[in-house]
């Protein structure tokens, strides 16, 4: 099993860093969980968003491959609740060898990408920044393998 996590940009927010860099080091107990950051495209390069969103889908397309199960981090994806989310998770990381989930730029994803994602997630209806969707992925993450093994962090 191995899951990836990438993200467009640096994190540049220190306590954006610092929540991720807490949840990276509970979630190594779990199994190769590799994060990638991978470099921003400016936007104000560009006179519109699909041709940028067009350049970001080329850089994590390069970044996956065909046997990759991608989830896009959308507003428009769906939702769950923490132990539905790590039953999912479950099902996802136990019939695919691997998982790529991507947290995108400011402006979403390329048709390039929603058609090649095999699946969708939302983590509230609330619109949070890229930078900090980093962190509270993170903690769901670690969240849902604590909810797996039966440790004691996630109360209902």
């Amino acid at each position: 099993m191995g899951i990836k996590i990438l993200c467009l940009g640096e994190t540049n927010q220190s306590f954006v860093l610092n929540g991720i860099d807490e949840f990276r080091k509970r979630l190594r107990k779990y199994g190769n969980i590799e994060w990638k950051e991978l470099a921003e495209i400016k936007s104000r390069q560009f006179r519109n968003t699909e041709e940028l969103k067009k350049l970001e889908a080329d850089q994590i397309l390069k970044n996956i491959n065909e046997r990759d199960f991608l989830i896009l981090l959308d507003e428009k994806g769906r939702s769950f609740n923490s132990r539905e989310f790590a039953e999912q998770l479950n099902a996802w990381i136990t019939s695919n060898s691997n998982v790529v989930f991507v947290v995108g730029g400011a402006f979403g994803f390329s048709d390039q990408l929603y058609n090649r994602a095999n699946e969708k997630l939302s983590l509230s209806n609330l619109t949070f920044s890229h930078q900090l969707v980093r962190v509270l992925f993170a903690e769901q993450l670690y969240r849902a393998f604590t909810i797996l093994r039966g440790e004691p962090y996630h109360n209902d």
